[in-house]
C-alpha cells in the first residue's frame, strides 16, 4: 500500500482554525457566562481565587500581571472579593506600601469547589480521548500557551517576563534538604510523564549530591526556588573553565508553580551566570519533551545531536542542545 503525504495547510488556514478552536474552548469551558464553575463569581474572579489560593501571600500588584488585567480592573475585583469575605490582605513586612493576598476560610472552601468542578469537566472530556491523544493534547497546549505568553508579556522576551510566583524566593547554592527535594521532583515528574523508575531517581540523587558537595566552587552554581522551606524548582550550571563550556543540569519545576514564571526566572539566572563566565552552554534531554524544547529554543539553544541511548535508564532518543554565550568571548 502506498502512503501519500497530506499537503501542509497554509499559515492563514492554520490561524483561522486555531482561532475557531479557541472560541469553542472559551464557550465550552463557560467563559462566556456571567458566572463560572457553579459559583456566583465572574470568570476573572474565579481565576483570582485559584491563583491567590495557589500562591498565598501573593502581592496584590502581581495579580494583575498574572491575570492579564489592568490595575484598576484588578483593584475592583479584589474589592468585591474582600467584600464577599473571600479574600483578605496583610501588609508586607518588607514593604509597608505592598499588601499580600490570602484566601479566607470561605475563599478556600470556594477554591476547592471550583477545583472539583474544573477537574470533573476536564476528566469527562479526557475519557473521550485515547491516552496517546491525551498526551499529544497536553504537549500541544503547553507549546501554544507558552507561545502566547511570550507575546502577551507586553512584548518582552521570555527572560524578561515578570515574576508571577512571589510567595517563595530563589536562593543560591546548597541548602539543607534540597538534594532530596530535587531528586523527588525529578522522580515524580519523569515517572508520570516517561515511565522512569528507581534507576533514574538514584542517578539524579547521587550526581546532584556529588555536585552540591563541591559548592561553593568556581564555575559551578545551584539555584533553588524555595517556598515554605521546600525546594519547588531548581537549575544548576556545572562549568568547566578550562574548556569554556558550561553544562546546564537539574532544571525542574514542581506542578504547584508550573506556569507562574518561576522556570523562566531560574533559566534567566543560569544563563546570565554563563554569559558572564563561559563561551557556550549545553544540555542533554530526550525527544518528546516539547514544552521544554520550546523554552530552550526561545533562549537560543539549538539541537546539535540526536541518537538513541540508555543514559536515562531505558531506551530514549537522547538530544543535545547547544547555545553560544551572549557575552564577550573568553580565552
Amino acid at each position: 500500500m502506498d502512503f501519500v503525504a497530506q499537503p501542509e495547510k497554509s499559515r492563514d488556514r492554520t490561524i483561522l482554525e486555531l482561532r475557531e478552536f479557541s472560541r469553542k474552548l472559551v464557550r465550552e469551558l463557560g467563559f462566556m457566562r456571567s458566572t463560572l464553575a457553579n459559583s456566583e463569581l465572574a470568570p476573572s474572579a474565579c481565576h483570582a481565587i485559584i491563583e491567590i489560593g495557589g500562591a498565598p501571600g501573593m502581592p496584590a500588584r502581581d495579580l494583575a500581571n498574572l491575570l492579564r488585567l489592568d490595575k484598576s480592573n484588578t483593584s475592583r475585583q479584589l474589592a468585591k472579593l474582600e467584600e464577599g469575605g473571600l479574600v483578605y490582605r496583610e501588609t508586607s513586612s518588607d514593604d509597608a506600601r505592598s499588601s499580600l493576598l490570602y484566601l479566607t476560610e470561605a475563599g478556600q472552601k470556594l477554591r476547592r469547589k471550583i477545583d472539583r468542578f474544573a477537574t470533573d469537566q476536564v476528566s469527562n472530556a479526557l475519557r473521550k480521548l485515547v491516552p496517546e491523544d491525551q498526551q499529544a493534547l497536553v504537549r500541544s497546549l503547553a507549546l501554544y500557551a507558552d507561545a502566547l505568553a511570550v507575546d502577551n508579556d507586553t512584548g518582552k522576551t521570555a527572560r524578561d517576563a515578570p515574576a508571577l510566583a512571589p510567595a517563595g524566593q530563589i536562593e543560591t547554592g546548597y541548602r539543607p534538604g534540597c538534594i532530596g527535594d530535587i531528586a523527588a521532583l525529578h522522580g515524580r515528574y519523569y515517572a508520570r510523564e516517561s515511565g522512569f523508575g528507581a534507576f533514574f531517581e538514584r542517578r539524579v540523587a547521587s550526581e546532584l549530591a556529588d555536585f552540591a558537595y563541591q559548592l561553593p566552587a568556581s564555575g559551578k552554581e545551584l539555584w533553588c526556588y524555595v517556598q515554605d522551606d521546600r525546594t519547588l524548582a531548581s537549575i544548576a550550571i556545572d562549568g568547566d573553565e578550562a574548556t569554556g563550556k558550561a553544562h546546564l543540569r537539574w532544571f525542574i519545576v514542581d506542578d504547584a508553580v508550573r506556569g507562574t514564571g518561576v522556570g523562566r526566572r531560574l533559566l534567566a539566572k543560569a544563563l546570565d551566570y554563563v554569559d558572564a563566565r563561559f563561551n557556550e552552554t549545553f544540555l542533554w534531554t530526550f525527544k518528546g519533551l516539547d514544552a521544554a524544547r520550546h523554552l530552550y529554543e526561545s533562549e537560543g539553544f539549538t539541537l546539535t545531536h540526536e541518537a538513541e541511548g540508555m543514559h536515562w535508564g531505558q531506551p530514549v532518543v537522547e538530544q543535545r542542545f547547544d547555545r553560544p554565550s551572549r557575552g564577550e568571548p573568553r580565552g
